[in-house]
């Protein structure tokens, strides 16, 4: 198996970091932006898209700031996905850090995916 490559993405975005913070680590939040549909049972979350399952591990979570997941089929790999809300201290603005792996060749395709995601949450959030 290919190691993958850490990627990582910063995201501007116009909302409140608590209202944000909803949206990237709730069930019904994630299911609004991220996948069809999401659903949890303690650490375990489920993402639905077009029918297809993927099952993943929350690693962990801070509240109002961060969250981490772990895909069940790479639990042996140490990649992981993490959704990261920062604030700048001194202009208060309001960005989604996202850290995520992909295979080399797939970064590019990896990036798209996100930068639809958030622009979706953005939609949703009315920071379009």
């Amino acid at each position: 198996m290919e190691d993958k490559v850490k990627y990582e993405m910063e995201f501007p975005i116009q909302a409140s970091p608590s209202l944000l913070y909803q949206y990237i680590s709730t069930p019904s939040g994630l299911s609004e932006w991220y996948a069809d549909n999401v659903n949890s049972r303690g650490e375990l979350f489920t993402f639905i898209w077009d029918g297809s399952e993927e099952k993943a591990k929350l690693l962990s979570k801070k509240n109002g700031e961060r969250i981490k997941f772990r895909w069940i089929d790479d639990e042996s790999t140490p990649y992981f996905f993490e959704i990261r809300i920062q604030v700048d201290d001194i202009t208060k603005d309001v960005s989604i850090m996202i850290t995520d792996f992909a295979e080399e060749d797939e970064v590019d395709e990896g990036k798209m995916l996100w930068e639809n995601m958030i622009s979706d949450l953005k939609q949703i959030l009315g920071s379009a």
